[in-house]
């Protein structure tokens, strides 16, 4: 047995709701990592969702943004805003907190910023956001416990990780900075846990919605689940479910999976 842990930007989950409910049940994840959900907390389809049988945290924000945690074991702590800016009301980062067999799980739904035009104050408002991100991990490491950052990070870390490296090299994504930033996160321990299992290129988490991009797999990796090394210790298998980008009135990201060796202590 193990636990399946999920992230995946569902790019509204209002006008998504159908296909969250509909792969929640083909997918049967135990904790999955909501971005972009663009609800207000009291909009948020909940009931839909633990009808399913699962838990549901939130932290929305009106018309974009926003993230959410929804989780078959039950939270032992909840925790909301990114630290380090408190004038920053974008709403990009919830903590769950879960018993399992080992001790403290804890998982991180976040929503890194876009951070384009790259000659507009987003730009440096990204960096200051994975900065803060940065200094946030490194205090969570100290804990020595398994923990998941689950997101759209919005960075392509590798020319191997978009289909046309080229189209990219003005856009934030792709930016040596934003790039210098997340190596930063692996140098500090974390794992990309899909990498760990394949390390070929041609695997892709977002299609953009224009110029047949998912027919012609023009695509790019920006959706991560990072391990630290309590986690990866017991990281048994990961996926990209891509086959859900073919779906009706789609998402343009798809969910990325993993497996933890990991048993709940509570559901």
């Amino acid at each position: 047995m193990s636990l399946k842990i999920a992230t995946w930007n569902i790019n509204g989950v209002k006008a998504r709701i159908e296909n969250l409910l509909h792969w929640l049940r083909e997918s049967q994840p135990d904790i999955v990592c909501l971005q972009e959900i663009k609800s207000v907390d009291e909009g948020f389809p909940r009931l839909e969702i633990e009808a399913l049988g699962y838990h549901v945290e939130t932290h929305g924000q009106k018309g974009f943004n926003g993230v959410a945690i929804l989780s078959k074991l039950r939270f032992d702590e909840v925790n909301r805003r990114l630290p380090g800016d408190d004038e920053d009301e974008q709403a990009r980062f919830i903590e769950g907190v879960f018993s399992t067999s080992c001790g403290a799980l804890r998982v991180v739904s976040l929503y890194l910023p876009n951070g384009n035009p790259v000659g507009t104050e987003k730009f440096p408002y990204k960096l200051r956001w994975m900065d803060r991100l940065e200094k946030w991990a490194k205090e969570r490491l100290e804990l020595e416990e398994p923990l998941v950052l689950g997101g759209d990070y919005n960075v392509i870390p590798m020319p191997s990780d978009v289909r046309y490296p080229d189209n990219w090299l003005d856009d934030a994504l792709f930016q040596p900075e934003s790039r210098a930033s997340f190596r930063r996160l692996s140098n500090m321990g974390f794992i990309d846990a899909y990498r760990e299992v394949d390390d070929a290129a041609g695997a892709y988490s977002f299609w953009d919605y224009q110029a047949g991009a998912w027919q012609k797999n023009n695509g790019i990796r920006i959706d991560f689940l990072m391990m630290s090394p309590e986690a990866s210790d017991r990281l048994k298998s990961a996926d990209i479910e891509k086959h859900v980008r073919g779906w009706e009135k789609p998402s343009d990201h798809v969910p990325v999976v993993a497996h933890l060796d990991l048993l709940p202590v509570t559901v």
